[in-house]
């Protein structure tokens, strides 16, 4: 797809949540966060206007604008006083008329219950470790340990820690009752691969292309339970793991890994609909990469791997963002077609009929806009 729009003709929406009940530290952050993004992307050449959302009238603060001379570059997660609602945020977008960056509405929705994720990566053939969804603490049967317990409906690693490393039933039934109890929603258990970890950036739509790969080093953790990505690991600067998962990039991977990597990686890219840009987290067994988590809105903070990976492969922070708004500018009737080309098979399809668009609840804090 052509991606020879000058950007000086592509005004940019930079769209970002600023919640109100955030402390004055978390707010910092995300201005600080949006600035930097805002200003890489203007220093290309987008005319670049910066709108927090700030309240739960989305609508009212896209007013001023016009979806035919615009893009957004949709870099909120969240409503505020509406958990989860990062698929609430392109539903509005699309009813709006506005071309924007990223996922979906629909492709969102998924992303946020792993059960329909899970289903539609294993319909699609694509590796994925043995699972079970659990509304009551029981181990029914379940005999693969150690094995890992998350709540089924989070993201950003939202719940787990050390303890969610099970290795018998006895802590599996613990463990879902705490998740249950917790989160009021059911628990996906899974078969643990203690392997190495993979975090796989890709972007482009039609044609996807793999970014450098990048590896998260558990060496410096000798218990199984302490080799994973905690909560902890990405918001909590100090923590143990914060401090002692080191990032490899390039991963050390040979020839024929990598292609098997990126086969797998573009399948689940394509099966789950990522649209312009995407994150696959992976771990490898016996020779086989099973995807973990497919993000379909990844973090594009300028410390974030997709950045990181970006620049290695040779694409400052602002082409970086340049080349994601330019690949949805090719949906605005203005630069391109207008039409979702994010990739949708029929398991998928079918699954949109049985969930709805989170609409409603209470604040949600977020320490960064976009997810890890």
């Amino acid at each position: 797809m052509p991606l020879n729009i000058d950007p000086r003709k592509v005004p940019v929406i930079l769209l970002y949540n600023l919640d109100p009940s955030w402390n004055s530290h978390e707010k910092k952050e995300v201005t600080l966060l949006s600035s930097q993004l805002g200003q890489a992307v203007s220093d290309i050449g987008h005319p670049t206007t910066l709108v927090p959302v700030s309240d739960s009238d989305l609508t009212a603060a896209l007013r001023p604008f016009d979806p035919l001379s615009q893009v957004i570059l949709n870099w909120c997660d969240n409503i505020p006083a509406m958990p989860k609602s990062e698929s609430r945020v392109a539903q509005i977008l699309e009813s709006l008329g506005f071309a924007f960056t990223g996922a979906d509405a629909s492709a969102l929705t998924l992303a946020q219950h792993k059960r329909a994720m899970k289903e539609i990566l294993s319909e699609s053939g694509i590796p994925t470790p043995a699972w079970r969804l659990y509304d009551r603490p029981e181990a029914d049967g379940w005999k693969q340990f150690p094995s890992i317990v998350k709540a089924a409906e989070e993201h950003c690693s939202e719940g787990l820690t050390r303890e969610s490393v099970v290795m018998n039933e006895a802590e599996l039934c613990a463990r879902i009752a705490y998740v249950q109890e917790t989160f009021k929603q059911p628990a996906l258990v899974e078969d643990f691969i203690d392997g190495r970890e993979f975090h796989v950036s890709l972007w482009g739509n039609g044609v996807i292309d793999m970014l450098p790969p990048a590896e998260m080093d558990f060496s410096q953790f000798k218990d199984v339970h302490d080799r994973l990505c905690t909560y902890e690991s990405k918001f909590v600067p100090g923590s143990a793991h914060y401090e002692g998962i080191h990032t490899l990039l390039p991963a050390p991977l040979g020839a024929e890994e990598l292609r098997t990597l990126k086969r797998v990686c573009r399948a689940a890219y394509r099966a789950i609909g990522c649209r312009d840009y995407g994150r696959i987290d992976l771990r490898i067994r016996d020779g086989v990469f099973y995807v973990l988590d497919v993000n379909p809105n990844a973090d594009i903070s300028a410390d974030a791997s997709l950045a990181c990976a970006a620049e290695l492969a040779g694409y400052s922070y602002g082409e970086t963002g340049s080349r994601i708004v330019r690949l949805a500018a090719n949906r605005h009737p203005a630069w391109g077609k207008r039409k979702n080309i994010g990739g949708k098979n029929a398991r998928r399809a079918s699954w949109e009929k049985s969930f709805t668009h989170p609409s409603s609840g209470s604040s949600e804090k977020r320490g960064r806009p976009g997810g890890p």
